[in-house]
């Protein structure tokens, strides 16, 4: 007999789906595995099709169960969007998980959140900063800051600003350089790569393209390592303007083409969150002000 869809079931699923395990469901869901799995049982039931396969290392999303995960994910959100309406007219509250880098969450945002967490003090912030990139529809943060436009997805998008990238060299390096025989030359100079993983990055492509084929001495997979590498003599590198300014770098060209828009980006069922909304309208105001400093040399 076919059992009836229940709506909430859809947690289940999604719980399974992110922890792998029904034990790890369980433990997110704080419930037992044997409510788990019952009404895991009972969800694919409802709908007539296996959603996960089931292997000593724990559950697997089969196809039917991957078709069906963009529209769990859809009614968690919607669910969330409804919780955040009944309480649009109380206080700022809750926790926000904001991902975004490493330099921009050291250099400009932490720094900034003191007055707005002393204005709302039952907000948190969650900064999830590195380089792997998030994903908003799996709930792995709320809102985030990014340098490639999203061009899917139920997003709500806001043009933060532009973040300004030049060529930077050591006083030393470059003063090696001036001295060989035929003078300051690009063609010739050391440069501080980026490792293969993120050959797609626009100054790793600059770099490419100066090489003409030659190999890189040092590569590096970040830019606070990049900014470190750079400063220690090793060749010239593409660096954000802030950064370099910052730790008295030379700038060789401060326009080189590979200038990269900031982009604030929060799933759209979340927008009218006040508590997400808040931290959206602070980040629009912070960067606002640091505009010239993103910018320029």
């Amino acid at each position: 007999m076919k059992a009836d869809f229940n709506w909430d079931d859809t947690r289940i699923f999604l719980a399974i789906a992110r922890a792998g395990t029904l034990s790890g469901a369980a433990e997110v869901m704080e419930m037992g595995i044997a409510t788990i799995s019952r009404r895991l049982d009972r969800l694919e039931q409802s709908l007539a099709v296996p959603l996960f396969s089931r292997h000593q290392s724990g559950y697997r999303l089969t196809d039917d169960g991957e078709a069906m995960l963009e529209r769990a994910e859809a009614l968690e959100y919607a669910g969330l969007a409804f919780g955040e309406t009944a309480k649009l007219q109380g206080n700022v509250a809750g926790l926000v998980r904001l991902a975004t880098s490493d330099n921009l969450a050291t250099h400009f945002i932490l720094p900034s959140l003191k007055g707005l967490l002393e204005k709302h003090p039952d907000l948190r912030v969650e900064v999830l900063s590195g380089v792997q990139s998030v994903n908003l529809h799996r709930r792995d943060a709320d809102i985030a800051i990014r340098m490639i436009k999203p061009d899917s997805g139920n997003l709500t998008l806001k043009r933060l600003g532009t973040l300004g990238f030049g060529l930077y060299g050591d006083e030393t390096y470059l003063k090696i350089l001036a001295d060989e025989p035929a003078g300051l030359s690009l063609n010739n100079a050391h440069y501080v790569g980026w490792s293969a993983s993120h050959q797609h990055l626009p100054a790793a492509r600059w770099i490419t393209r100066m090489l003409r084929g030659r190999l890189c001495r040092v590569e590096a997979n970040t830019l606070v390592a990049q900014v470190s590498a750079v400063s220690s003599g090793l060749g010239l590198g593409v660096l954000p303007h802030f950064m370099a300014r910052k730790n008295g770098l030379h700038c060789v060209n401060p326009d080189i083409g590979v200038d990269q828009a900031l982009w604030l980006v929060m799933h759209s069922d979340l927008a009218s969150s006040r508590r997400v909304r808040a931290i959206a309208d602070h980040l629009i105001a912070v960067f606002d002000g640091y505009k010239d400093q993103l910018t320029m040399p």
